[in-house]
């Protein structure tokens, strides 16, 4: 049990790990200034074809949700975030965005109804500030529609990943038609945006082909699919608290693609965001307590002689 349970977590953590190489591959292969047109070439092929290897539509409200989860998840994320880097200096938008662990905590609370722990808070405290140490850089005045947009970006993913948890699955659709449900209405929902701010699609060369092919294929199909795959199985705080993996990888690729050098200091805040990533996924310690029993000699049927089992934090 312990050891699928590992394997499940790697998994789930290939999808940030290869979010990660998107600024690399970003700015090293495709055309500059397309955010949207970027945004838009990951999510619609993916979802197509997703959709096309699953073969099962949305029935019923899941028309509606996953409309909903598409927004949250793809279609109002991939434009904020990117606009937030556009906008902002240094890695101040990976910094912002490694606060989600803490977003999902307190909307687990309101939506799940699953009650904040002091573990979880200062874990996710703990993380946000290590990877502000690895990617944060001395800059001037930040600009207050970049700060916004990255707020609403890990707002609106975490959200999502919340509300993926809650809404689960609808008996007999697996997590690869979910993700191709999602990624497609994202994919709708950025198209007329990108075509009515950049206009027309721009000519690529064989790099830019090749890194579309990339971030479509394995950085949106298959890492979106591990990502909403580890949310059906483990809680949206564990899933979240990967999250910090995609900053790390994001210097890791620097340091060993492009040459990007990295101080003791960011080797120690790589320390402490890897650190608190692994303490979000132990597992709440579970011990019994005598159950309150109701006069009379019957005994509690949830574990035997009426104790029941309790998760401690």
């Amino acid at each position: 049990m312990a050891a699928n349970r590992a394997t499940l977590i790697t998994l789930t953590a290939l999808a940030p790990a290869s979010w990660g190489t998107t600024y690399a591959v970003t700015t090293e292969f495709l055309p500059a200034d397309r955010p949207l047109f970027t945004g838009l070439v990951r999510a619609l092929p993916a979802g197509l074809l997703l959709l096309a290897l699953a073969r099962v539509p949305p029935r019923g409200a899941w028309w509606g949700k996953a409309a909903v989860l598409g927004a949250l998840n793809i279609g109002a994320f991939f434009p904020l975030l990117f606009l937030s880097a556009y906008r902002l200096p240094g890695g101040m938008a990976a910094v912002v965005g490694s606060v989600g662990p803490l977003f999902v905590v307190g909307l687990s609370a309101l939506l799940l109804g699953r009650r904040p722990t002091a573990r979880a808070l200062l874990t996710g405290t703990v993380a946000a500030f290590g990877v502000s140490l690895v990617v944060l850089r001395a800059a001037g005045a930040l600009d207050p529609l970049g700060v916004l947009a990255a707020l609403a970006s890990t707002a609106s993913m975490s959200t999502g990943t919340v509300l993926a948890e809650r809404w689960g699955r609808p008996e007999g659709v697996g997590p690869l038609a979910l993700t191709g449900w999602q990624l497609t209405a994202g994919g709708l929902l950025i198209a007329p945006l990108a075509f009515l701010v950049e206009g027309a699609p721009p000519a690529l060369d064989g790099p830019a082909v090749g890194g579309y092919l990339y971030l479509a294929v394995a950085n949106t199909a298959v890492a979106y699919w591990l990502w909403f795959r580890g949310i059906g199985r483990l809680t949206a705080t564990q899933v979240t608290f990967l999250g910090p993996l995609s900053p790390l990888t994001a210097a890791a690729v620097g340091w060993a693609a492009l040459g990007e050098a990295l101080t003791p200091v960011q080797l120690a805040g790589t320390a402490l965001a890897f650190g608190a990533t692994v303490a979000g996924q132990i597992a709440p310690r579970t011990r019994t307590v005598p159950a309150l029993r109701a006069a009379g000699p019957r005994r509690s049927a949830e574990a035997p002689g009426g104790r029941t089992p309790v998760r401690v934090e």
